[in-house]
Protein backbone atom coordinates (compact mmCIF):
# COMPACT_ATOMS: atom_id res chain seq x y z
CA UNK A 1 0.00 0.00 0.00
CA UNK A 2 1.35 3.41 -1.02
CA UNK A 3 1.18 6.23 1.56
CA UNK A 4 0.79 9.88 0.65
CA UNK A 5 -0.14 13.07 2.45
CA UNK A 6 -2.60 15.77 1.43
CA UNK A 7 -3.89 18.98 2.94
CA UNK A 8 -7.39 17.98 1.78
CA UNK A 9 -8.97 15.03 -0.01
CA UNK A 10 -12.11 15.58 -2.10
CA UNK A 11 -14.30 12.63 -3.04
CA UNK A 12 -15.77 13.45 -6.44
CA UNK A 13 -14.59 15.50 -9.42
CA UNK A 14 -17.93 16.77 -10.60
CA UNK A 15 -18.53 20.50 -10.74
CA UNK A 16 -18.98 20.69 -6.93
CA UNK A 17 -15.72 18.92 -6.13
CA UNK A 18 -13.77 20.82 -8.76
CA UNK A 19 -15.15 24.15 -7.52
CA UNK A 20 -14.17 23.21 -3.97
CA UNK A 21 -10.62 22.39 -5.14
CA UNK A 22 -10.44 25.64 -7.11
CA UNK A 23 -11.46 27.76 -4.12
CA UNK A 24 -9.31 25.87 -1.62
CA UNK A 25 -6.19 26.39 -3.74
CA UNK A 26 -7.07 30.07 -4.07
CA UNK A 27 -7.35 30.23 -0.28
CA UNK A 28 -3.87 28.77 0.22
CA UNK A 29 -4.70 25.07 0.60
CA UNK A 30 -2.58 23.79 -2.27
CA UNK A 31 -1.99 20.07 -1.69
CA UNK A 32 -5.50 19.00 -2.65
CA UNK A 33 -6.33 15.55 -4.03
CA UNK A 34 -9.48 15.00 -6.09
CA UNK A 35 -10.56 11.34 -6.13
CA UNK A 36 -12.75 10.34 -9.09
CA UNK A 37 -13.58 6.90 -10.49
CA UNK A 38 -14.22 8.12 -14.04
CA UNK A 39 -13.54 11.23 -16.04
CA UNK A 40 -14.14 14.60 -14.37
CA UNK A 41 -17.64 16.07 -14.85
CA UNK A 42 -18.87 12.98 -16.71
CA UNK A 43 -21.27 11.39 -14.20
CA UNK A 44 -23.99 14.02 -13.73
CA UNK A 45 -22.54 17.54 -14.02
CA UNK A 46 -22.80 17.72 -17.81
CA UNK A 47 -26.16 15.93 -18.04
CA UNK A 48 -28.40 18.95 -17.41
CA UNK A 49 -29.51 21.85 -19.60
CA UNK A 50 -26.33 23.65 -18.42
CA UNK A 51 -28.46 26.69 -17.62
CA UNK A 52 -28.46 29.31 -14.89
CA UNK A 53 -30.87 31.82 -13.39
CA UNK A 54 -31.13 34.11 -10.39
CA UNK A 55 -34.87 33.51 -10.08
CA UNK A 56 -35.32 31.81 -6.71
CA UNK A 57 -38.09 31.83 -4.12
CA UNK A 58 -37.85 32.13 -0.35
CA UNK A 59 -38.18 31.54 2.45
CA UNK A 60 -35.28 33.86 3.07
CA UNK A 61 -32.79 35.19 0.56
CA UNK A 62 -30.16 32.49 1.11
CA UNK A 63 -30.61 30.69 -2.19
CA UNK A 64 -30.64 33.90 -4.19
CA UNK A 65 -27.54 35.19 -2.40
CA UNK A 66 -25.70 31.94 -3.09
CA UNK A 67 -26.59 31.94 -6.79
CA UNK A 68 -25.94 35.67 -7.24
CA UNK A 69 -22.49 35.26 -5.71
CA UNK A 70 -21.84 32.32 -8.02
CA UNK A 71 -22.99 34.26 -11.09
CA UNK A 72 -20.79 37.22 -10.15
CA UNK A 73 -17.83 34.83 -10.29
CA UNK A 74 -19.04 33.31 -13.57
CA UNK A 75 -19.20 36.76 -15.14
CA UNK A 76 -15.68 37.57 -13.94
CA UNK A 77 -14.27 34.27 -15.20
CA UNK A 78 -15.94 34.74 -18.57
CA UNK A 79 -14.28 38.14 -18.95
CA UNK A 80 -10.87 36.94 -17.72
CA UNK A 81 -10.82 33.82 -19.92
CA UNK A 82 -12.21 35.28 -23.12
CA UNK A 83 -15.45 33.43 -22.35
CA UNK A 84 -14.02 30.00 -23.09
CA UNK A 85 -17.12 28.39 -21.56
CA UNK A 86 -19.55 30.27 -23.85
CA UNK A 87 -21.60 32.05 -21.19
CA UNK A 88 -24.65 33.81 -22.60
CA UNK A 89 -27.47 35.83 -21.06
CA UNK A 90 -30.42 35.01 -23.27
CA UNK A 91 -32.64 34.48 -20.28
CA UNK A 92 -35.46 32.13 -19.36
CA UNK A 93 -38.88 32.77 -20.90
CA UNK A 94 -41.68 31.30 -18.77
CA UNK A 95 -44.83 31.10 -20.91
CA UNK A 96 -48.49 30.50 -20.10
CA UNK A 97 -51.92 30.34 -21.72
CA UNK A 98 -53.65 30.86 -18.37
CA UNK A 99 -54.26 34.43 -17.07
CA UNK A 100 -54.29 33.17 -13.48
CA UNK A 101 -50.92 31.49 -13.93
CA UNK A 102 -49.52 34.69 -15.45
CA UNK A 103 -50.41 36.44 -12.19
CA UNK A 104 -48.63 33.68 -10.27
CA UNK A 105 -45.54 34.31 -12.38
CA UNK A 106 -45.81 37.98 -11.60
CA UNK A 107 -46.03 37.35 -7.86
CA UNK A 108 -43.06 34.97 -8.02
CA UNK A 109 -41.01 37.64 -9.81
CA UNK A 110 -42.08 40.26 -7.26
CA UNK A 111 -40.93 37.98 -4.45
CA UNK A 112 -37.59 37.26 -6.09
CA UNK A 113 -37.15 40.94 -6.90
CA UNK A 114 -37.73 41.87 -3.25
CA UNK A 115 -35.07 39.30 -2.27
CA UNK A 116 -32.48 40.92 -4.56
CA UNK A 117 -32.88 39.55 -8.09
CA UNK A 118 -33.42 42.95 -9.73
CA UNK A 119 -36.49 44.98 -10.68
CA UNK A 120 -39.69 43.76 -12.27
CA UNK A 121 -40.66 45.67 -15.42
CA UNK A 122 -44.22 45.18 -16.66
CA UNK A 123 -44.99 45.62 -20.37
CA UNK A 124 -46.97 47.46 -21.52
CA UNK A 125 -46.67 50.05 -18.80
CA UNK A 126 -42.96 50.18 -18.14
CA UNK A 127 -41.17 53.39 -19.12
CA UNK A 128 -38.42 51.20 -20.50
CA UNK A 129 -39.40 49.40 -23.72
CA UNK A 130 -39.04 45.63 -23.75
CA UNK A 131 -35.89 44.41 -25.49
CA UNK A 132 -35.79 40.68 -26.21
CA UNK A 133 -32.15 40.75 -27.32
CA UNK A 134 -29.70 40.24 -24.45
CA UNK A 135 -27.20 42.68 -25.98
CA UNK A 136 -29.55 45.64 -25.52
CA UNK A 137 -31.65 44.41 -22.58
CA UNK A 138 -31.25 45.06 -18.84
CA UNK A 139 -28.74 42.70 -17.25
CA UNK A 140 -30.92 41.66 -14.32
CA UNK A 141 -34.48 41.62 -13.07
CA UNK A 142 -37.56 40.54 -14.96
CA UNK A 143 -39.69 41.62 -17.91
CA UNK A 144 -43.35 40.62 -17.71
CA UNK A 145 -45.05 40.54 -21.11
CA UNK A 146 -48.54 41.11 -19.81
CA UNK A 147 -50.56 40.52 -22.97
CA UNK A 148 -50.69 38.12 -25.88
CA UNK A 149 -49.88 40.68 -28.57
CA UNK A 150 -46.48 41.46 -27.04
CA UNK A 151 -45.61 37.76 -26.95
CA UNK A 152 -46.63 37.31 -30.59
CA UNK A 153 -44.72 40.42 -31.67
CA UNK A 154 -41.44 39.34 -30.13
CA UNK A 155 -41.79 35.56 -30.27
CA UNK A 156 -43.90 34.76 -33.35
CA UNK A 157 -42.77 31.12 -33.34
CA UNK A 158 -44.57 30.43 -30.04
CA UNK A 159 -48.16 29.23 -29.67
CA UNK A 160 -50.96 31.70 -30.39
CA UNK A 161 -52.69 30.50 -27.22
CA UNK A 162 -50.19 32.21 -24.93
CA UNK A 163 -51.53 35.14 -22.90
CA UNK A 164 -48.22 36.33 -21.51
CA UNK A 165 -44.68 35.47 -20.48
CA UNK A 166 -42.04 36.30 -17.90
CA UNK A 167 -38.51 36.89 -19.18
CA UNK A 168 -35.86 36.34 -16.49
CA UNK A 169 -32.89 38.46 -17.55
CA UNK A 170 -29.96 37.26 -15.42
CA UNK A 171 -30.21 33.81 -16.91
CA UNK A 172 -28.90 31.77 -19.80
CA UNK A 173 -26.50 28.86 -20.26
CA UNK A 174 -22.89 27.84 -20.75
CA UNK A 175 -20.68 24.80 -21.32
CA UNK A 176 -20.31 22.69 -18.18
CA UNK A 177 -17.30 20.84 -19.58
CA UNK A 178 -15.46 24.02 -20.53
CA UNK A 179 -16.13 25.73 -17.20
CA UNK A 180 -15.12 22.62 -15.28
CA UNK A 181 -11.95 22.25 -17.32
CA UNK A 182 -11.02 25.88 -16.67
CA UNK A 183 -11.51 25.51 -12.90
CA UNK A 184 -9.68 22.18 -12.80
CA UNK A 185 -6.73 23.55 -14.78
CA UNK A 186 -6.44 26.53 -12.44
CA UNK A 187 -6.65 24.30 -9.37
CA UNK A 188 -3.95 22.04 -10.81
CA UNK A 189 -1.72 25.02 -11.54
CA UNK A 190 -2.01 25.89 -7.85
CA UNK A 191 -1.10 22.37 -6.66
CA UNK A 192 -4.26 20.23 -6.83
CA UNK A 193 -4.03 16.72 -8.27
CA UNK A 194 -6.54 14.30 -9.78
CA UNK A 195 -6.38 10.65 -8.74
CA UNK A 196 -8.43 8.01 -10.55
CA UNK A 197 -9.81 5.75 -7.87
CA UNK A 198 -12.59 5.10 -5.38
CA UNK A 199 -12.75 6.14 -1.73
CA UNK A 200 -13.05 3.00 0.40
CA UNK A 201 -12.94 4.37 3.94
CA UNK A 202 -12.36 7.48 6.02
CA UNK A 203 -10.27 6.90 9.15
CA UNK A 204 -10.38 8.96 12.31
CA UNK A 205 -8.11 9.28 15.34
CA UNK A 206 -9.12 11.06 18.50
CA UNK A 207 -12.46 11.76 16.88
CA UNK A 208 -10.94 13.68 13.94
CA UNK A 209 -10.31 12.82 10.30
CA UNK A 210 -6.86 11.28 9.95
CA UNK A 211 -6.70 9.38 6.64
CA UNK A 212 -8.59 8.26 3.57
CA UNK A 213 -8.26 4.82 2.01
CA UNK A 214 -8.48 4.77 -1.80
CA UNK A 215 -8.49 1.96 -4.34
CA UNK A 216 -6.73 3.63 -7.26
CA UNK A 217 -5.69 2.56 -10.74
CA UNK A 218 -2.15 2.10 -9.42
CA UNK A 219 -3.14 0.17 -6.29
CA UNK A 220 -4.28 0.86 -2.74
CA UNK A 221 -3.49 4.31 -1.37
CA UNK A 222 -3.46 5.49 2.23
CA UNK A 223 -3.85 9.26 2.15
CA UNK A 224 -2.92 10.98 5.39
CA UNK A 225 -5.05 14.12 5.63
CA UNK A 226 -6.83 16.29 8.20
CA UNK A 227 -9.61 17.24 5.75
CA UNK A 228 -12.09 15.07 3.87
CA UNK A 229 -14.73 16.61 1.60
CA UNK A 230 -17.71 14.59 0.41
CA UNK A 231 -18.53 15.90 -3.08
CA UNK A 232 -19.77 12.56 -4.39
CA UNK A 233 -22.80 13.83 -6.31
CA UNK A 234 -25.47 11.10 -6.47
CA UNK A 235 -23.36 8.98 -4.09
CA UNK A 236 -23.14 11.69 -1.43
CA UNK A 237 -25.41 9.72 0.92
CA UNK A 238 -23.37 6.52 0.52
CA UNK A 239 -20.10 8.33 1.22
CA UNK A 240 -21.65 10.08 4.24
CA UNK A 241 -22.24 6.65 5.77
CA UNK A 242 -18.43 6.24 5.90
CA UNK A 243 -18.48 9.14 8.36
CA UNK A 244 -21.30 7.69 10.42
CA UNK A 245 -23.68 10.33 9.07
CA UNK A 246 -27.02 10.00 7.31
CA UNK A 247 -27.99 12.72 4.87
CA UNK A 248 -31.68 13.55 4.22
CA UNK A 249 -31.41 13.24 0.44
CA UNK A 250 -33.01 11.26 -2.35
CA UNK A 251 -32.02 10.89 -5.99
CA UNK A 252 -34.35 11.31 -8.95
CA UNK A 253 -33.71 10.28 -12.55
CA UNK A 254 -33.88 13.17 -15.02
CA UNK A 255 -33.47 12.79 -18.77
CA UNK A 256 -32.92 15.14 -21.69
CA UNK A 257 -33.26 14.65 -25.43
CA UNK A 258 -31.63 16.45 -28.32
CA UNK A 259 -32.81 16.58 -31.94
CA UNK A 260 -31.78 18.11 -35.23
CA UNK A 261 -34.26 20.95 -35.68
CA UNK A 262 -33.99 20.95 -39.47
CA UNK A 263 -37.31 22.83 -39.81
CA UNK A 264 -36.02 25.73 -37.73
CA UNK A 265 -38.87 25.57 -35.23
CA UNK A 266 -36.72 27.41 -32.68
CA UNK A 267 -34.58 30.37 -33.77
CA UNK A 268 -30.94 30.08 -32.80
CA UNK A 269 -31.09 33.29 -30.74
CA UNK A 270 -34.02 32.09 -28.62
CA UNK A 271 -33.92 32.06 -24.82
CA UNK A 272 -34.65 28.97 -22.77
CA UNK A 273 -38.36 28.40 -23.44
CA UNK A 274 -40.52 26.98 -20.64
CA UNK A 275 -44.24 26.16 -20.64
CA UNK A 276 -45.68 26.70 -17.16
CA UNK A 277 -49.02 25.06 -17.94
CA UNK A 278 -49.97 21.45 -17.28
CA UNK A 279 -51.43 19.78 -20.33
CA UNK A 280 -53.24 16.70 -21.59
CA UNK A 281 -51.60 15.11 -24.60
CA UNK A 282 -53.64 14.39 -27.72
CA UNK A 283 -53.84 10.75 -28.79
CA UNK A 284 -55.85 8.81 -31.35
CA UNK A 285 -58.27 6.16 -30.08
CA UNK A 286 -55.86 3.47 -31.20
CA UNK A 287 -52.96 5.13 -29.38
CA UNK A 288 -55.01 5.50 -26.20
CA UNK A 289 -55.93 1.82 -26.27
CA UNK A 290 -52.30 0.81 -26.80
CA UNK A 291 -51.14 3.03 -23.92
CA UNK A 292 -53.73 1.52 -21.58
CA UNK A 293 -52.70 -1.97 -22.58
CA UNK A 294 -49.06 -1.10 -21.91
CA UNK A 295 -49.92 0.33 -18.48
CA UNK A 296 -48.90 3.89 -19.46
CA UNK A 297 -52.05 5.50 -18.04
CA UNK A 298 -50.04 8.47 -16.78
CA UNK A 299 -49.65 9.61 -20.39
CA UNK A 300 -53.46 9.75 -20.75
CA UNK A 301 -53.95 11.95 -17.71
CA UNK A 302 -53.06 15.59 -17.13
CA UNK A 303 -49.30 15.95 -17.41
CA UNK A 304 -47.25 18.38 -15.31
CA UNK A 305 -45.97 21.76 -16.40
CA UNK A 306 -42.33 22.42 -17.12
CA UNK A 307 -41.55 21.14 -20.61
CA UNK A 308 -38.67 23.28 -21.85
CA UNK A 309 -36.21 23.62 -24.71
CA UNK A 310 -33.32 25.71 -25.98
CA UNK A 311 -30.97 25.87 -28.95
CA UNK A 312 -27.73 23.96 -28.41
CA UNK A 313 -24.34 24.70 -29.92
CA UNK A 314 -23.04 27.56 -32.11
CA UNK A 315 -25.15 29.71 -34.40
CA UNK A 316 -24.94 27.24 -37.30
CA UNK A 317 -25.89 24.21 -35.20
CA UNK A 318 -29.34 22.67 -35.86
CA UNK A 319 -29.53 20.98 -32.43
CA UNK A 320 -32.51 21.54 -30.15
CA UNK A 321 -32.24 20.41 -26.53
CA UNK A 322 -35.55 19.48 -24.84
CA UNK A 323 -36.58 18.23 -21.40
CA UNK A 324 -39.78 17.43 -19.56
CA UNK A 325 -39.62 16.13 -15.98
CA UNK A 326 -42.98 14.36 -16.15
CA UNK A 327 -41.61 11.15 -14.63
CA UNK A 328 -38.77 11.49 -12.12
CA UNK A 329 -38.68 8.31 -10.05
CA UNK A 330 -36.75 8.25 -6.79
CA UNK A 331 -34.24 5.41 -6.76
CA UNK A 332 -30.82 4.32 -5.59
CA UNK A 333 -28.22 5.68 -8.03
CA UNK A 334 -26.67 3.17 -10.39
CA UNK A 335 -24.94 3.41 -13.74
CA UNK A 336 -25.35 3.22 -16.65
CA UNK A 337 -28.85 4.65 -16.73
CA UNK A 338 -31.59 3.29 -18.98
CA UNK A 339 -34.19 5.63 -20.47
CA UNK A 340 -37.70 5.07 -21.78
CA UNK A 341 -37.48 4.75 -25.57
CA UNK A 342 -40.73 6.76 -25.81
CA UNK A 343 -39.27 9.73 -23.90
CA UNK A 344 -38.22 11.77 -26.98
CA UNK A 345 -41.66 11.46 -28.56
CA UNK A 346 -43.43 12.40 -25.30
CA UNK A 347 -41.19 15.45 -24.92
CA UNK A 348 -41.91 16.58 -28.49
CA UNK A 349 -45.64 16.09 -27.96
CA UNK A 350 -45.51 18.25 -24.86
CA UNK A 351 -43.29 20.81 -26.53
CA UNK A 352 -45.69 21.16 -29.45
CA UNK A 353 -48.13 22.98 -27.14
CA UNK A 354 -45.53 25.75 -26.86
CA UNK A 355 -43.78 25.42 -30.21
CA UNK A 356 -46.17 24.56 -33.06
CA UNK A 357 -43.22 24.21 -35.41
CA UNK A 358 -42.16 20.90 -33.84
CA UNK A 359 -45.50 19.18 -34.60
CA UNK A 360 -44.26 18.09 -38.00
CA UNK A 361 -41.60 15.96 -36.33
CA UNK A 362 -44.29 13.76 -34.77
CA UNK A 363 -45.13 12.31 -38.19
CA UNK A 364 -41.48 11.57 -38.91
CA UNK A 365 -39.49 11.50 -35.69
CA UNK A 366 -35.96 12.84 -35.99
CA UNK A 367 -33.32 10.54 -34.56
CA UNK A 368 -32.85 11.71 -30.96
CA UNK A 369 -29.97 11.46 -28.54
CA UNK A 370 -31.04 10.84 -24.95
CA UNK A 371 -28.97 11.04 -21.81
CA UNK A 372 -29.41 12.25 -18.27
CA UNK A 373 -28.42 11.79 -14.68
CA UNK A 374 -29.56 12.06 -11.11
CA UNK A 375 -30.91 15.07 -9.28
CA UNK A 376 -29.87 14.44 -5.68
CA UNK A 377 -31.93 16.68 -3.45
CA UNK A 378 -33.07 17.50 0.03
CA UNK A 379 -36.77 17.77 0.85
CA UNK A 380 -36.74 21.57 0.41
CA UNK A 381 -34.27 21.48 -2.50
CA UNK A 382 -31.52 23.41 -0.74
CA UNK A 383 -27.91 22.22 -0.89
CA UNK A 384 -25.79 20.75 1.88
CA UNK A 385 -22.60 22.75 2.43
CA UNK A 386 -20.58 22.59 5.62
CA UNK A 387 -19.23 20.32 8.38
CA UNK A 388 -20.50 16.74 8.45
CA UNK A 389 -19.71 14.13 11.06
CA UNK A 390 -16.29 14.14 12.77
CA UNK A 391 -14.17 17.32 12.83
CA UNK A 392 -12.29 17.65 9.56
CA UNK A 393 -15.12 16.20 7.46
CA UNK A 394 -17.29 18.35 5.19
CA UNK A 395 -19.94 17.97 2.52
CA UNK A 396 -20.88 19.86 -0.62
CA UNK A 397 -23.83 18.21 -2.28
CA UNK A 398 -27.57 17.97 -2.95
CA UNK A 399 -27.18 20.56 -5.73
CA UNK A 400 -30.28 19.25 -7.48
CA UNK A 401 -30.91 21.01 -10.77
CA UNK A 402 -28.76 24.01 -9.86
CA UNK A 403 -25.29 22.51 -9.49
CA UNK A 404 -23.73 24.39 -12.37
CA UNK A 405 -25.25 27.77 -11.59
CA UNK A 406 -24.45 27.55 -7.87
CA UNK A 407 -21.12 25.71 -8.08
CA UNK A 408 -18.77 28.65 -7.70
CA UNK A 409 -20.68 30.11 -4.78
CA UNK A 410 -21.00 26.69 -3.15
CA UNK A 411 -17.30 25.91 -3.57
CA UNK A 412 -16.34 29.27 -2.12
CA UNK A 413 -18.64 28.68 0.85
CA UNK A 414 -17.23 25.20 1.42
CA UNK A 415 -13.69 26.59 1.31
CA UNK A 416 -14.57 29.15 3.99
CA UNK A 417 -15.87 26.35 6.24
CA UNK A 418 -12.62 24.43 5.78
CA UNK A 419 -10.22 27.33 6.27
CA UNK A 420 -12.14 29.09 9.02
CA UNK A 421 -12.66 32.24 6.98
CA UNK A 422 -15.67 34.40 7.88
CA UNK A 423 -18.93 32.91 6.65
CA UNK A 424 -21.60 35.00 4.91
CA UNK A 425 -25.00 35.26 6.56
CA UNK A 426 -26.60 32.91 4.04
CA UNK A 427 -24.26 30.04 5.01
CA UNK A 428 -26.65 28.96 7.77
CA UNK A 429 -29.33 28.03 5.22
CA UNK A 430 -27.15 25.25 3.79
CA UNK A 431 -25.35 23.68 6.75
CA UNK A 432 -26.35 20.07 7.44
CA UNK A 433 -26.83 21.04 11.08
CA UNK A 434 -29.87 23.13 10.11
CA UNK A 435 -32.02 20.05 10.58
CA UNK A 436 -31.15 20.09 14.29
CA UNK A 437 -32.88 23.48 14.59
CA UNK A 438 -36.50 23.14 15.75
CA UNK A 439 -37.45 26.40 14.04
CA UNK A 440 -36.04 25.17 10.72
CA UNK A 441 -37.84 21.83 11.01
CA UNK A 442 -41.06 23.72 11.67
CA UNK A 443 -40.38 25.87 8.60
CA UNK A 444 -40.09 22.72 6.50
CA UNK A 445 -43.70 21.84 7.27
CA UNK A 446 -44.92 25.03 5.56
CA UNK A 447 -42.31 25.10 2.77
CA UNK A 448 -43.99 25.47 -0.63
CA UNK A 449 -41.89 26.52 -3.62
CA UNK A 450 -38.61 24.66 -4.14
CA UNK A 451 -37.44 26.50 -7.24
CA UNK A 452 -36.83 23.27 -9.17
CA UNK A 453 -37.70 23.54 -12.85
Amino acid sequence: MSAQTADAVICGAGIAGISAAYHLTRAGVHNVLLIETGEPLSLTSDKSTECYRNFWPGPGDGMLRLVNRSLDQLDALAEQSGNVFHLNRRGYLYCTSDPARLQLLRRAAEESSALGAGPLRVHPGSLQAYQPDAASAPSDGFDLLANASLVRTHFPYLSDSLVGALHVRRAGWFSAQQLGRLLLDRAREAGARLVHGEVQAVETRGGRVQAVQVASDSGALALSTPIFINAAGPFVKKVAHMLGADLPVVSEVHAKASFRDVAGAVPRQAPLLILRDPQTLLWTDEERAALRQAGDDQLLEEMPSGVHARPEGPADSPILLALWPYHTPVCEPSFPLAFDPAYPEIVLRGLSALLPGVRGYLDRMPRPFVDGGYYTRTRENRPLIGPLGPPGAFVIGALSGFGLMAALGAGELLSAHVTGDPLPEHARWFMPSRYDDLAYRSLLDSWEATGQL
